[in-house]
């Protein structure tokens, strides 16, 4: 039997939902062509496996609507309320153009996410095993820059879910035999 409780908490995750496919609309994934949300989707899937809350299924499935989309976080903010919103961003990349070089702004956003919570650590470390896999199988020579910048970043998710950081770091090593070696 749901009681209220879960049934407001299953509205969240699926007004996430709803939220990220809206805001993502047609966009899709640059390497397979897949519609973008099934990345979301893939990413959320991923925390609740491990036992995450609400609140990270929710980043989860909203984590690049800041940086991807039209969507502030102040959006963001607004439909989900503030412990989301922190969510997401801590999963946005701080870092703009105008920043520096793309190793600079790598370091930028790195030193923000060294300092987001175990949670969010753990939502970003389900990004980086679902972005690794679809860079290495499909990333042509992009792959071996990725895998670097991605290798310096798991040094601060350490954090994270260590199962996730399990995966991601196998992921990591998978992908290097195969582009680095």
């Amino acid at each position: 039997m749901l009681f209220a409780q879960d049934l407001a908490v299953m509205q969240i995750v699926l007004d996430a939902c709803a939220f990220a496919t809206r805001m993502h609309g047609n966009q899709q994934r640059k390497y397979t062509g897949e519609p973008y949300v099934l990345h979301c989707l893939e990413v959320a899937r991923t925390v609740a496996e491990v036992g995450g809350t609400p609140t990270m299924i929710a980043a989860a499935l909203l984590h690049d609507v800041v940086e991807d989309t039209e969507a502030s976080i102040e959006d963001v903010r607004a439909q989900f309320g503030e412990d989301i919103a922190q969510g997401v961003a801590w999963l946005t990349d701080v870092s703009r153009p105008e920043d520096g070089n793309r190793t600079a702004r790598k370091a930028m956003d790195r030193a923000h996410l060294a300092q987001a919570p175990a949670e969010m650590k753990t939502v970003k470390l389900a990004d980086v095993i679902s972005n690794t896999r679809s860079i290495v199988d499909h990333g042509d020579g992009f792959a071996r820059v990725y895998l670097h910048e991605i290798a310096a970043l798991l040094e601060v998710l350490t954090e994270g879910h260590p199962e996730l950081l399990r995966r991601a770091k196998a992921e990591v090593e998978q992908g290097a035999a195969k582009w680095l070696a």
